[in-house]
């Protein structure tokens, strides 16, 4: 069987962040115009944190064997920081991630004309002013930090389990953005508040300013966290390696012993 082409791993990567924003971020305006208040009740907050951890687990089944699925940014530069993928893919990648980001900004426009999208917003979040920038960032690092050392265990890794990979990243995402979410909306993906973002300025949503403005939390924190996630997990893996090393060389010893 051939592989796919760059060209197909591109537009997997596409299609699966626009699953993503459309699902997971579209989910957002479309809870607030359903119950008509700010969805961070506790009932909101789960509907939305499903939300995501849906559209994680349909993109992963998806595309997963055709690029790898990464529709996040964080993901794909700590993999690249780790010499898992070279820079032209990485490169590739972010640029097909952004696109589709975008992409599916736009679709959650599309059905949202009508129901006043400049006052809903598309799915864009920002941090509670109670917690302030320097918590967000902190709190988008650790949110990352923990779900790439997911991947990299869950899917990542060659000896984890095989065929789970999407089913522990569901949990995962959903248990993040339930902790976290209150604080920053948790992004935990540079893509997934960028998309969004840009086609709210675009189409005149009414607090595009403010999130502009924080747009660096979200690029700076989740990038952070992923690089500590991946650095974190290769430290762990390679103490077991050579732990399961020296238990094997020892057992030989005594062997010929």
């Amino acid at each position: 069987m051939s592989s796919p082409t760059f060209t197909q791993k591109l537009a997997a990567e596409a299609f699966g962040t626009a699953i993503l924003v459309f699902i997971g971020a579209g989910s957002v305006p479309l809870t607030v115009f359903l119950t008509g208040s700010q969805p961070f009740g506790s009932a909101e907050l789960s509907t939305i944190s499903f939300a995501f951890a849906f559209a994680i687990f349909a993109a992963v089944y998806s595309v997963g064997h055709i690029s790898g699925c990464h529709i996040n940014p964080a993901v794909t530069l700590a993999l690249l920081a780790t010499r898992k993928i070279d820079g032209q893919t990485a490169v590739g990648y972010i640029g097909a991630q952004l696109v589709g980001a975008i992409g599916g900004a736009l679709l959650t426009f599309g059905i949202l004309i009508g129901n006043d999208p400049q006052t809903l917003g598309l799915g864009s979040v920002g941090v509670n002013a109670n917690a302030g920038l320097q918590i967000g960032v902190l709190a988008e690092v650790i949110g990352t930090a923990i779900l790439v050392f997911t991947v990299f265990g869950a899917a990542v890794d060659g000896r984890a389990p095989s065929g789970f990979a999407g089913i522990i990243i569901w949990f995962v995402v959903y248990g993040i953005i339930i902790l976290v979410g209150p604080i920053t909306g948790s992004a935990l993906n540079p893509a997934r508040q960028i998309g969004p973002v840009l086609v709210e300025a675009a189409t005149g949503f009414t607090n595009s300013g403010a999130r502009i403005g924080e747009l660096w939390v979200y690029i700076v924190g989740p990038i952070a966290g992923g690089l500590v996630g991946a650095f974190a997990y290769l430290f762990i893996g390679q103490q077991r390696t050579a732990s399961v090393a020296s238990a094997t060389v020892a057992e030989r010893a005594r062997e010929a012993a």
